[in-house]
């Protein structure tokens, strides 16, 4: 099967000449000079030296999994779903097609857009990606790039694997709380007693492998070597900057002037900082015209949507691109043109307390694994350079040796409420990499009593089936339940959709015209009509991009919470729910909303 497989691409050679002859097996079209320079690319990656053995494991593996170790940037993301597609074609298509899971939704469909042209696909056809208000997929879709998330609800509703006969588990170190499920209930469900002989891939850092390893039951590794180059030694500030977007803004500019060649990633731990440090690198930019055309300054995180796909084009001018990310690009987005790496060695998490049902915003030092992924990111052929905006000591004695499972610091009532409703297992008995306290199992199960989404035996009641169906935090979905009786739903629903999506507010006004604009858009009942507020203005506005950028809000993610206000309207005209029309700012309007929310977060 494997020398079957290898064939695909080795009968088309890398030979533009014979590109008319050559036909792409996937869609039966000719391919295109464009696919060969590519391929070309793709083939000087580290990955493609084992190629031939994952295929041969991903065949002959006695227990279906196979797991895949390599350090970032080796080309894994975008190479293992190519050949377990090819793998599948070998098959003839007839024990399903592949899924390949990403911890976040903008991974998916990063590498969806990539991987489509790569393989000379149409998106949206052969290749695919699911995201949340967003299914970019076909009935010809054979590789689909899927939210893990999304994926685990499937797996619960069918109760087996689903429509896939390849499942590839991307970026396992970085612990998501739908990862980690997704890997307990495939071991538990036994693959090899499943139909249609499926096969799981298994992707992570050479950190998380022996713990992968020992609990797949030692499946058969293939392990990925590093990029071959120059491996920059890190260089470490004597004392952490109090003003970390300054002293990044600073270093960018000064690798700029000693016009040292290559493109430049830096990490900030939030999305604030992020937006400010573009913001001032962009104003200062200008005074860099001696050394050639102003760098280009490209924010990277879950709120950029498919602005995203700007940081892997080629700028013109041979102008430098300054990327500004935090740790959604630990191990995810590889871009080849990095050189340089500005590390400020913290990440801003959200963490779940159980004892005070409350979630903070922890800024804390990052682990040693991410870490060294970070430093990674400017190895190459040419000269590169690692600066850690904090002493060595700070890494050596603060930081822990892997990132912190999410199922340990995350809300577990709606996990809770997905094993309920599909009756898949029992919360105490589900299999996970790292368990859970039990009191935050215990807090779960008496919250979800207490939203009345539990009967007397403990199973799922009427009112909790209908809360699973949403995409909501419980108590969230119970607010807008609620809605329907205190006839606010319309509110309600925009509330759900802005608390729900990424922040629109990134950054601080930069200017007094700014902040007066914003402060119009402020509301006297609290936080949560002047997100009702912003969100009726921007509508009127048309969804206008300037408009939101006069106001220093994030445009695509008030166009995401437009989006999964549909989604969420839909939902409730399919269960055929009561709606109630516009009402806002009226006395009455004002009562009737705080009594649905108080009747979702009365826990609070």
């Amino acid at each position: 099967m494997a020398s079957q497989v290898l064939g695909l691409e080795e009968e088309t050679g890398p030979n533009p000449g014979e590109s008319e002859l050559a036909v792409n097996p996937f869609d039966g079209l000719p391919f295109s000079s464009r696919y060969y320079e590519l391929l070309e690319q793709r083939r000087s990656l580290p990955v493609w030296a084992a190629r031939f053995i994952f295929l041969e494991q991903l065949e002959s593996s006695p227990s279906g999994v196979v797991l895949v170790s390599g350090e970032p940037g080796s080309g894994k993301s975008t190479q293992i779903p190519q050949w377990c597609a090819e793998f599948v074609l070998a098959r003839g298509f007839q024990k399903g097609r592949v899924t390949v899971t990403q911890p976040y939704p903008l991974a998916a469909l990063s590498l969806a857009l990539q991987v489509a042209d790569e393989m000379d696909l149409t998106l949206g056809h052969e290749v695919g990606y699911s995201i949340p208000q967003e299914d970019c997929t076909g009935p010809d879709t054979l590789l689909r790039f899927c939210w893990d998330r999304l994926l685990l609800q499937e797996v619960a509703s069918t109760r087996g694997t689903g429509a896939w006969g390849v499942l590839v588990l991307d970026e396992a170190q970085e612990r998501s709380v739908a990862s980690d499920l997704l890997q307990g209930l495939l071991r538990d469900a036994r693959l090899g007693n499943l139909p249609g002989d499926p096969r799981v891939v298994v992707v992570t850092d050479p950190a998380l492998e022996p713990k992968l390893q020992a609990f797949w039951g030692n499946p058969p590794i293939v392990h990925v070597l590093g990029e071959t180059g120059r491996c920059p030694t890190p260089v470490y500030r004597d004392t952490v900057p109090t003003d970390r977007v300054e002293a990044a803004c600073q270093a960018v500019l000064e690798l700029c002037r000693k016009e040292a060649p290559g493109d430049v990633l830096v990490y900030l731990p939030s999305e604030e900082e992020i937006s400010l440090c573009c913001e001032s690198l962009s104003r200062d930019g200008g005074s860099l015209e001696d050394q050639g055309p102003p760098p280009r300054v490209l924010p990277l995180h879950p709120g950029c949507g498919q602005a995203v796909q700007a940081v892997y084009e080629d700028v013109e001018s041979g102008a430098r691109k300054v990327v500004v990310t935090h740790w959604l690009a630990d191990f995810s987005f590889s871009l080849p043109s990095i050189r340089h790496v500005i590390d400020s060695g913290l990440e801003l998490r959200s963490v779940y307390n159980p004892q005070i049902r409350a979630e903070s915003q922890v800024l804390r030092p990052i682990s040693k694994c991410q870490a060294e992924a970070r430093r990674l990111r400017a190895t190459g052929i040419l000269p590169g350079s690692c600066l850690c905006l904090y002493p060595k000591s700070f890494l050596e004695l603060e930081a822990p040796p892997l990132p912190k499972p999410r199922v340990c610091e995350e809300n577990l009532s709606p996990l809770i409420l997905l094993l309920k409703r599909r009756q898949i297992v029992e919360p105490g008995e589900c299999h996970f990499l790292d368990r859970p306290a039990p009191e935050a199992l215990m807090q779960a199960l008496e919250d979800l009593d207490y939203l009345a989404a539990l009967d007397d035996n403990g199973d799922l009641s009427d009112l909790g089936v209908i809360l699973s169906e949403f995409p909501l935090a419980p108590d969230l979905a119970k607010a807008l339940l609620a809605s329907c009786e205190f006839d606010c739903v319309d509110e309600m629903l925009t509330l759900a959709a802005m608390l729900t999506a990424a922040p629109g507010f990134t950054r601080p006004p930069l200017c007094a015209e700014e902040a007066a604009l914003r402060r119009a858009l402020e509301h006297v009942d609290g936080d949560h009509s002047s997100l009702i507020q912003v969100y009726e203005a921007f509508i009127q506005s048309g969804a206008d991009k300037a408009w939101c950028q006069a106001r220093g809000l994030n445009w695509a993610a008030l166009y995401q919470a437009h989006k999964l206000r549909g989604e969420l309207l839909e939902l409730m005209q399919r269960i055929e729910l009561p709606l109630s029309q516009p009402a806002f700012g009226s006395e009455q309007n004002r009562r009737d909303l705080q009594k649905a929310l108080v009747s979702g977060y009365f826990l609070k």
